[in-house]
Formats: C-alpha cells, sequence, structure tokens
C-alpha cells in the first residue's frame, strides 16, 4: 500500500510538471516540503526525519531516527525511544545509538494525504504562473501568434501555445473583426500580476508592433543596416516612419517600400490597410518637417528659436494633403518631427484680406484664435472647412461660430467678385 500511494503521488505529479515544464529538481524539493509539512502537523516538527525521494522507481521514503536513551531519560518521544521499546525492533541496538523507523504515508491519515497533494497542486499552479510571467516579461516587445477562444466586449481572450493572452479594445485597430479561431498577430506590450495571477497584455495599435512587423518584413531592418529612428501612428489609419540607412549604398526608403511597394503592401495588409508614409530620416529640422508633410509639398519652414513650433507655407491648392484627412497628416507629421506645425496657404496678398479688418464682425479673442491655429488671413481660414476650425481651435469656436465665420468671409470675396 506504501508503494502504491508514493508511486501514484509521484508519477501524477512528475507528469503535471513535465507538461508545465517544471524542473524535475525542483519538483523533488516540492515533494520533500510537502511531505515535511505533513510531518510537523502530525508531530510538531520534522527535525528527527529523512525525507528520501527516488522519482525515478516512484518512491517516498520517511524515516523516523530517534536516539536511544534509558526509559528514566526519555523526554522527547518525538526525537527519543526508550532501549527496552528500540530492541523491540533490533535487539542489537545499544544506548544513545540511533534508531531509525520507515514510516508509511498511510499512517499519517487519508485526510493528510489528500491535504498533501492538495498542496503539491497548488504549488505547482504557483510555479507555473511564475514560469508564465517570467517566460513573458522576456518577450515583451516581441510578436506572438495566437488563436481567438473568446470575444468579450471589452477584450478578446488569446490562446499562444496554452497561455491565455489579453487584446483590450484599446489595443484593438477599429477595423479589426475577429471570430472564434481566427488567428491572431499582435506584440506583447506588458506583463503584470492581477490577483497572483499573470496577465499578458498584447496590442496592435502600438507603434512597437509596426516597427516588429517592418522587421519581420524588411531584411535590411532586422540585419540593422536600416534603422527606425521614430514612428508616429493612428492605428488603422495612417502611419508616418522615419527611417535611416547605415550604408550609402542601401536606399532606405526604396528598401522598405520594395519593388512595387511589395514589402509595404504586407504590412499594411496586416494592419486593415493603415497607410504607412516612410519618410528619409535628416537631421536638419527644416527639411525633416517638409518630409514629414509628404505628400503634400512645403515651400518654406519657419521655425521658433526653441525648434518646438513651425510655420510652414504650401501651395493654395496643397493645403487639404498636408493637414489632411480629419487632420491626421498634420497631427502625425508634429509628432514625429517633434514640432507643433501650423499649415499657411500661399495666396496672393493682392487678393487676400487681414483678418485684423474682421475683428469688428468676429470679435478679438475670435481673430487671436485664428491667428493661433496659423489663419492670418481670410483666405488661409477659406482653406480650411467649418469642422476643422472647430477642431483645430479644441472646441473653442463651436460649430455655429465656424459657419458664421465662414459666411462673413465668403460674402467678402463675393462682393469682391461682383
Amino acid at each position: 500500500m506504501q508503494n502504491d500511494v508514493s508511486k501514484q503521488i509521484i508519477q501524477s505529479f512528475a507528469e503535471i510538471a513535465k507538461d508545465k515544464g517544471i524542473d524535475r529538481d525542483l519538483l523533488l524539493t516540492i515533494l520533500e516540503d510537502v511531505f515535511r509539512t505533513m510531518i510537523r502537523k502530525k508531530y510538531e516538527s520534522d527535525e528527527a526525519f529523512d525525507v528520501i525521494l527516488n522519482a525515478d522507481r516512484g518512491e517516498i521514503q520517511i524515516l523516523h531516527i530517534r536516539e536511544v536513551v534509558p526509559e528514566e531519560e526519555l523526554t522527547n518521544p518525538v526525537t527519543e525511544i526508550s532501549l527496552e521499546e528500540a530492541h523491540k525492533n533490533d535487539p542489537d541496538l545499544e544506548l544513545y545509538d540511533e534508531f531509525a523507523q520507515e514510516i508509511s504515508i498511510t499512517d499519517f491519515g487519508r485526510r493528510a494525504v489528500s491535504m498533501a497533494r492538495q498542496q503539491l497542486a497548488q504549488r505547482i499552479r504557483e510555479i507555473e504562473k511564475d514560469n508564465i510571467f517570467e517566460d513573458y516579461s522576456d518577450r515583451v516587445g516581441e510578436i506572438v501568434l495566437g488563436d481567438v477562444y473568446q470575444v468579450r466586449s471589452r477584450d478578446i481572450l488569446v490562446n499562444h501555445n496554452g497561455v491565455e493572452l489579453v487584446l483590450p479594445k484599446s489595443e484593438q485597430i477599429y477595423k479589426d473583426r475577429y471570430r472564434k479561431g481566427d488567428t491572431i498577430r499582435a506584440v506583447v506590450v506588458e506583463v503584470k500580476r492581477y490577483n497572483g495571477n499573470p496577465s499578458v497584455i498584447i496590442s496592435r495599435t502600438s507603434p512597437l508592433f509596426l516597427e516588429r512587423l517592418f522587421e519581420n518584413e524588411i531584411p535590411e531592418v532586422y540585419d540593422g543596416i536600416i534603422d527606425i529612428v521614430k514612428i508616429a501612428r493612428e492605428p488603422g489609419d495612417r502611419s508616418k516612419v522615419a527611417v535611416i540607412s547605415h550604408d550609402e549604398r542601401v536606399d532606405p526608403v526604396g528598401a522598405c517600400v520594395g519593388m512595387k511597394g511589395v514589402r509595404i503592401h504586407a504590412i499594411v495588409r496586416e494592419l486593415q490597410n493603415e497607410n504607412i508614409d516612410v519618410i528619409n530620416f535628416t537631421d536638419d529640422k527644416f527639411e525633416f518637417i517638409k518630409r514629414a508633410l509628404q505628400p503634400a509639398r512645403v515651400l518654406k519652414v519657419e521655425l521658433s528659436e526653441d525648434g518646438k513650433h513651425a510655420n510652414v507655407l504650401v501651395p493654395a491648392d496643397e493645403v487639404s494633403k498636408a493637414i489632411g484627412k480629419g487632420g491626421v497628416n498634420i497631427r502625425l507629421a508634429s509628432k514625429l518631427t517633434e514640432c507643433e506645425i501650423d499649415v499657411y496657404r500661399e495666396v496672393d496678398e493682392e487678393d487676400d484680406i487681414d483678418l485684423g479688418e474682421f475683428e469688428v464682425d468676429f470679435g478679438e479673442e475670435t481673430i487671436e484664435l485664428l491667428h493661433d491655429i496659423g489663419c492670418d488671413t481670410a483666405r488661409a481660414v477659406l482653406a480650411l472647412s467649418e469642422e476643422e476650425l472647430v477642431s483645430r481651435t479644441d472646441g473653442k469656436i463651436t460649430p455655429e461660430e465656424a459657419e458664421k465665420i465662414m459666411d462673413i468671409i465668403a460674402y467678402e470675396f463675393e462682393d469682391e467678385e461682383d
């Protein structure tokens, strides 16, 4: 019975440990700790016991080692045994010898054995959690490929090699649509503990995901010939990626885009057709701002002394390109260059009106708001939409006020044309 029970315990947990990738020596240490806990509960101390484990043969041997003492000197039955009692098992023993007696696991009782099993299972679960935490902490910044096994309102749960990964709503591209069983690619961005359990957070919106996709698809980036200097991204809509080559023979933009765009298209498809502008990085801030505003053609850049603000002049018909749909192009260019950019429209001064002339109509505060967003003339205002006036002033100009401003300015030019 003793051997049967010990074999069952060792074999069952050895299999679990193997499946979970737990080291064999660590498992033996856990087993010994569990049995020593069982001994302490029964005898209050485990100092007089040896626990011998043989994982290969599936055997557990517990030896109770006591000192042989005269009956009248016996004070602690856990660490001592009388000579008379010891002779019942071994007549050759003498006073103050060590008496070793094997204890059967079944002697601890069914409840104690059951608790030992539970404790072993709990320890293995804890080690598995620690292993997951350490493993994925080392993987932060890596792309993982997993299967969707649950789609919830606030997140998606992904199975990766038997480990649950979480893709929060905030880390999903808004165009993403997944169903159970779909394959999903994302980058590990954070590993934390929640109530003792490891939580692995993955992302498809992080600039790091785009950077890793470049490394996967473009050998020159992977090999370090081309470096990604900075990424500005609005997931699912547009990204700007500044790159630099460490080999003058390699064109960084051409290498990233590939023949007929084949390399960049693979990344674009993964990101739900997100437009990607690859830009040749330069330390020349003026030139970098020009490149960052592509596809718009920039005529002139005026940079503030601290380099944090730029006024940019573009042809009249290029304003919409410079700003982009919903202002996305100018926002990304500002992020990429770490410089607040205001776009001005090239106009014929004789065919324009200084905004100061509208102070009676709009008020001084509104004129200042328009100046702040780079509109010094009437035609510069007309180059924007009413929605852009509202968004670029952070709502300080309301939709109703924007409509009034546009109507008044447009009316002035109608009068001129008449």
